[in-house]
């Protein structure tokens, strides 16, 4: 049980597939497997990413032909995500008792073991870092605002867990958890699952962050957070849901129509300096937060959820842990897309205000958005 994983009681248990690549099955009881390691092949892909330098942009872009192959919107009877049923067809997942698993991602954009590729235009060098898959339920009809308290609590351990384990490396400055779901977004699979980023570098967004951050920092002298969250909680027009130790807002600057943040009270910079106690509320506040989204237009909103902890390069104690939420409805049957002045100039145009949006998501019935679980999207 690594050190992330001894703050509260859970279990942990790692495998290597057929192919080669890891397995970690984590459970708030102890892990039983019931049939064998499975894999979908037995031989391994053929990864070899590559980085390419965008000189205008300032970053990086990936590239992995090898992932053209990947698995698209399977039927259920194939679906990878699930644990394997008939040993004929080997999905990622064995039979047993468990309630989350990690592996290494069969068609990553990034791996550890990149090889040089060689000189080639705009800098190309190789793509370093890594991707894993985390798999929320066993329950492919399931979402991830079904998982119980302590099964949310859970993840927010695991996705500490496999920052540090990335950061044991010794290659990797920044790790992002995220969640895509809905085909609206691009999803390819329909099992409720998440996907982690580790780069060997720190990505625009994230150094954006740090930058500002940083500056607000050495202007105030205290962190943005800390500022951030007692004034949300003054003004008393954007906060959804305060549980004390963690609370959800449609921040005043929110650029989609019913973004939401989760955050913690105290400013710190990485789910793994979260208390015990607010480690639990922010794992309450999010499964709140998701049962909102989903009970705003009775129907499953697609979106994005990011993570957003602190680069791994040295501390960073000013960063401000967070989670974004990007709701991909502006209304019922109305999706949000991106527009010239969005995508071209990065300037995003919002119809709503943010204080009107909260105080939609804060009269949702949650409770009959909890309910919601099985129904099609």
């Amino acid at each position: 049980m690594s050190d992330s994983l001894t703050q509260v009681a859970s279990h942990q248990q790692e495998f290597v597939k057929p192919d080669g690549r890891k397995l970690t099955l984590y459970g708030l009881a102890p892990i039983q497997v019931t049939s064998g390691i499975p894999s979908p092949s037995p031989e391994a892909v053929d990864a070899r990413p590559i980085m390419r330098w965008h000189p205008l942009r300032g970053e990086w872009v990936m590239y992995a032909a090898h992932r053209l192959g990947r698995t698209f919107l399977p039927p259920p009877e194939y679906n990878p995500l699930a644990p394997t049923s008939d040993p004929e067809h080997p999905t990622e997942l064995p039979r047993g008792e468990y309630d989350l698993a990690v592996f290494e991602n069969r068609f990553p954009s990034l791996t550890l073991t990149a090889p040089d590729p060689g000189e080639g235009p705009a800098q190309t060098r190789a793509g370093v870092g890594a991707c894993e898959v985390v798999v929320f339920s066993q329950d492919a009809r399931g979402r991830l605002c079904d998982l119980s308290n302590e099964q949310m609590e859970l993840l927010l351990q695991v996705w500490a867990d496999r920052t540090a384990r990335l950061e044991g490396t010794g290659k990797i400055r920044s790790v992002l958890c995220f969640e895509n779901r809905g085909v609206e977004v691009g999803v390819t699979l329909h099992h409720p699952h998440g996907q982690i980023y580790a780069y060997d570098h720190i990505p625009p967004v994230q150094a954006r962050m740090l930058a500002q951050a940083q500056d607000y920092a050495q202007a105030r002298g205290r962190p943005w957070l800390a500022d951030f969250v007692a004034g949300e909680r003054a003004a008393d027009e954007r906060v959804i849901h305060d549980d004390g130790a963690a609370l959800s807002v449609v921040p005043p600057f929110a650029r989609y129509t019913y973004e939401t943040w989760v955050l913690p009270a105290r400013a710190v910079s990485r789910l793994s300096e979260l208390e015990p106690a607010e480690r639990a509320a922010f794992a309450r506040v999010l499964k709140d937060a998701l049962l909102r989204l989903d009970g705003l237009f009775g129907v499953r909103m697609p979106y994005l959820l990011t993570v957003h902890q602190a680069p791994l390069d040295r501390p960073h104690p000013e960063f401000p842990l967070h989670v974004e939420l990007y709701p991909y409805l502006r209304a019922p049957g109305r999706m949000k897309y991106l527009a010239g002045t969005e995508q071209g100039a990065g300037e995003f145009a919002n119809d709503k205000f943010p204080e009107a949006a909260a105080g939609e998501l804060r009269a949702v019935d949650v409770e009959g958005a909890a309910r919601m679980k099985g129904e099609e999207a």
